[in-house]
């Protein structure tokens, strides 16, 4: 059982951060950022919270495909971001929408998190429980930024993008795994125990990572692009052999929008022409679980896709993780 993409959506802020504008708060340049990433500009949000991000995205996504907000059954979101532990990211976007009592979720899978929520989204929907499914990712990076960093600073920015679902006939296939020794390479530190009871420091990673970390991104740059050049085409290959579609049929790669120089590097790779690599990085930064879902909202509002493309969604990140799907648009 396949799905189908019937509305897209996003939420881009309208704060617009230049290279040029970092360059004032940090030792950087337009030069130096656009050699080593393809990033020219990213977005900022300045007043809304995540889910509040997330909502108009979905919103703008139930509306394109004409479905009523009753009838979604089912909301998945991914977020690394999320503004509370609990309610779920989902049941606020739910809320806010309107929806009438959906199966409400979040998925923590960091710049995986879309691929693997409409993969979730794929079984739930395939085994007929749910008719329309809601996946919405929402990422405000900007509020785990170090500004102090130079070598992470540049490389991020907010969004929300989203999809509506249902099942159809059609060609379907998944990927994912991880690296789970790799967790340290890429990790923003959560709440840690405010227990009486325990005196040692919260060190979640052991080797002294914790507790100097504070709640920032800290990124091993040099081992990320490493395991992300490896699994990127890892991925797009095992769920074209796992169809049985030759690489050469497939009309699009959505990748994550990590960096320009990963995608260029997976192309080469894969021997597919980088035309076919949807990105927007120089435009908006890497958004985590956000990108992808951005990137499909654009290329049908560019009338880029057409019934029956064939299309590769791949994101990789923390954890470290990553996960394709092979659908037809």
């Amino acid at each position: 059982m396949g799905i189908q993409i019937i509305g897209t959506g996003k939420y881009l802020p309208d704060r617009v951060v230049t290279n040029d504008d970092l360059a004032q708060i940090v030792d950087t340049s337009d030069e130096w950022i656009t050699t080593r990433t393809g990033i020219k500009t990213r977005r900022v949000e300045t007043e809304k919270a995540t889910w509040q991000m997330a909502a108009c995205a979905a919103g703008e996504a139930v509306e394109d495909a004409g479905v009523a907000p009753a009838e979604i059954d089912l909301v998945i979101c991914s977020t690394v971001t999320g503004d509370y532990l609990t309610p779920s990211t989902a049941c606020l976007v739910a809320g806010e929408l309107g929806l009438d009592s959906p199966f409400c979720l979040d998925v923590n899978s960091a710049c995986a998190g879309f691929v693997a929520a409409v993969d979730l989204a794929q079984h739930y929907l395939a085994g007929g429980q749910y008719r329309y499914a809601l996946v919405v990712s929402s990422e405000m990076l900007t509020k785990l930024t170090d500004f102090s960093d130079r070598g992470t600073c540049v490389l991020f920015g907010d969004g929300a993008g989203a999809v509506v679902l249902r099942a159809a006939d059609g060609l379907y296939e998944s990927f994912a795994g991880s690296d789970p020794s790799g967790g340290r390479h890429l990790f923003a530190r959560g709440v840690a125990p405010a227990s009486p009871f325990r005196q040692q420091p919260f060190d979640p990673l052991g080797d002294g990572w914790g507790p100097s970390a504070g709640h920032a991104l800290h990124m091993n740059g040099r081992e990320v692009y490493k395991f992300s050049t490896r699994v990127l085409p890892l991925c797009v290959k095992t769920v074209c052999e796992r169809a049985g579609l030759p690489l050469e049929q497939l009309d699009w790669v959505f990748p994550h929008q990590a960096n320009r120089r990963i995608l260029e590097t997976a192309a080469q790779n894969l021997g597919l022409p980088f035309e076919r690599f949807y990105l927007n990085i120089d435009r908006y930064g890497n958004m985590s679980s956000a990108c992808i879902p951005i990137c499909l909202a654009e290329a049908s509002r560019e009338g880029l896709l057409k019934r029956g493309d064939k299309i590769c969604l791949v994101g990789f990140g923390g954890g470290l993780v990553y996960a394709g799907c092979l659908l037809e648009w």
